[in-house]
């Protein structure tokens, strides 16, 4: 009786695993479901752990052991999507972001996006102006420690706060002047609530950056915002495509084509190449559920879409969930009590330093205070002043994020950013893809950028950061020395046709086969099929019947015996 209790028991742990889920405030959730589960009850558990009803702005992240990154699918099971072992380790982050977050109905839905988009402040994904950049750091402030108190808040207070990768100085100077005389009075909400405004009007708010290169072999990177379809080069927005424009996304290998109809019947397919096939599927989904999302009027409206030909390998996918229009009807009939809201406030966080006090991580060393940073995509910098290397020119050229100003000194280098400029630079790279690199330690360090920035922890352990990882990894590295990006294209090109040729191959085989089954079928079968006893009596048929079957068999049945005699002996 024990041992089958015992044996019980065991089974029940088997069909059970703990599952941790990391939330944006950095706190951790654990619970313990059944292997069968699917995504949907999981993201209801902590949906109703954080007291949230307007959940549809947010999803959950996983990374699987090959460092890709995935949303959660709440129709799956989990234990199926999940390529690692349990416990599991997800996190919990707005996967669509609201186009006015002003409109959002209730003050715990804003309070969590305020701390996504703090955080991609943090990372770098939320590219400004040093204006601008100091506006939104003195909004976290006035947040976190409310209006300034010179006997809590020593000269240089601001320089114990990280809000950016990294900033000067004088940016920190700016930010402790608005917090002490403009935002003197606000509330945490009303702070949170102006950062979100500001926020929003940036041209990169809700940018998640895929990595990829365009067909030249130049690095750039995709992201889908509320608005629409963005392609970055360096700090420039090569690209933008409003999501009623967008007609058509589609994956190939790595390969990812956009097809979009403009203005005059102006049609064009924008092509890049992802550094995995994995990671090409993944961008594919996002778009898919980004323009389901924003674009559609009613779910119901939402279609399965395929992404696979005869010769390759694609894929079938169907977002799952409300679209914008409807999230905004539903969240207008909350009808409750505002729940209570418990504020990170001065607990440390470890991916978000910028409320925590302690030395300045990652400020401009003293003796360069000119030279603010250099930019992780300090290779795409050539291609600010130069015509765009897509096959397509469309929009927005000379749109750029943030005004440069260059040295007038001749031995300044290019890439060197004034202090009139902020630009973020580490974490631009959503997905880690690489170790790092030797040569970008060093570089990072000759310029004064730090090599240990502490990076968003929201994979398992064991998951690089964005400043640990090349810029596009083995599969996405730029050509070595002395190899021209054309050529590398050409072999891509030269591999894909071979791999083409081989598939047709395959086909071709396997129609060969099935025929050459349907001629035994209708030959040596004595099924009574109507169909086949018609075949059978046609005059065509009997002629191939006994004049090329017929030998072929005795042929074939004779070389048979011959080999086997050979076994024999």
């Amino acid at each position: 009786m024990l041992s089958r209790l015992m044996s019980g028991s065991i089974r029940n742990l088997e069909r059970e695993y703990n599952c941790t889920v990391r939330l944006l405030d950095d706190t951790e959730y654990t619970c313990t479901i059944q292997r069968d589960a699917k995504g949907q009850y999981l993201f209801d558990l902590i949906c109703h752990h954080l007291n949230l009803l307007e959940k549809d702005y947010f999803g959950i992240r996983y990374v699987d052991p090959d460092k890709q990154r995935h949303w959660l699918e709440f129709t799956k099971s989990i234990a199926k999507q999940m390529k690692s072992q349990p416990p599991f380790t997800m996190c919990l982050r707005v996967k669509f972001y609201p186009p006015d977050p002003a409109a959002l109905k209730e003050e715990i839905t804003r309070y969590l996006v305020f701390l996504q988009i703090k955080r991609d402040l943090y990372h770098g994904r939320l590219l400004c102006k040093t204006s601008d950049a100091a506006m939104l750091a003195a909004y976290i402030l006035q947040a976190e420690i409310g209006d300034y108190d010179p006997g809590k808040h020593p000269e240089g207070y601001s320089s114990k706060f990280q809000f950016f990768p990294k900033h000067s100085e004088k940016l920190e100077r700016r930010i402790a002047e608005i917090h002490k005389t403009e935002l003197i009075g606000q509330t945490p909400e009303t702070s949170e609530l102006n950062f979100l405004q500001k926020a929003q009007m940036l041209e990169t708010y809700g940018v998640d950056p895929h990595p990829c290169k365009d067909v030249s072999g130049n690095p750039a990177f995709l992201a889908f915002t509320p608005f629409g379809f963005v392609v970055l080069q360096g700090n420039k927005r090569v690209h933008f495509l409003k999501w009623n424009e967008v007609t058509k996304l589609k994956f190939e290998g790595k390969t990812f084509h956009i097809y979009a109809n403009q203005k005059e019947d102006k049609k064009i397919i924008l092509t890049y190449f992802a550094p995995t096939p994995e990671a090409c599927k993944h961008l594919w989904k996002c778009g898919v559920e980004n323009q389901a999302f924003y674009k559609l009027e009613k779910s119901s409206q939402v279609r399965t879409v395929s992404s696979s030909n005869l010769f390759f390998k694609g894929s079938r996918f169907r977002y799952s969930g409300r679209v914008a229009k409807e999230v905004m009807e539903q969240s207008a009939k909350i009808k409750r009590e505002p729940p209570e809201i418990h504020r990170a406030g001065l607990v440390p966080s470890r991916s978000c330093p910028s409320i925590t006090h302690g030395p300045r991580l990652s400020s401009v060393p003293r003796t360069r205070r000119r030279a603010v940073h250099i930019s992780i995509m300090e290779g795409l910098e050539s291609l600010r002043d130069s015509a765009h290397s897509t096959p397509v020119r469309s929009v927005s050229h000379g749109d750029s994020f943030m005004p440069r100003s260059r040295g007038a000194d001749a031995g300044e280098a290019a890439a060197v950013i004034s202090d009139e400029a902020y630009s973020p630079s580490d974490s631009v790279l959503p997905t880690p893809v690489a170790e790092r690199s030797l040569e970008l330690a060093i570089s990072r360090q000759i310029n004064g950028a730090p090599c240990s920035i502490e990076e968003e922890k929201e994979s398992e352990a064991g998951t690089p950061s964005a400043g640990d990882v090349a810029e596009f990894g083995p599969a996405g590295a730029a050509p070595s020395h002395g190899e021209s990006p054309s050529s590398s294209g050409e072999a891509t090109q030269v591999s894909k046709f071979v791999l083409s040729v081989l598939r047709l191959l395959l086909v071709t085989l396997g129609l060969l086969f099935a025929l050459l089954l349907l001629l035994i079928v209708l030959t040596e079968s004595d099924l009574d099929i109507a169909f086949l006893r018609d075949i059978r009596k046609t005059p065509e048929f009997e002629q191939f019947h006994y004049e090329y079957f017929c030998p072929l068999r005795r042929w074939l049945s004779c070389k048979l015996r011959w080999f086997g005699g050979l076994l024999i002996k």
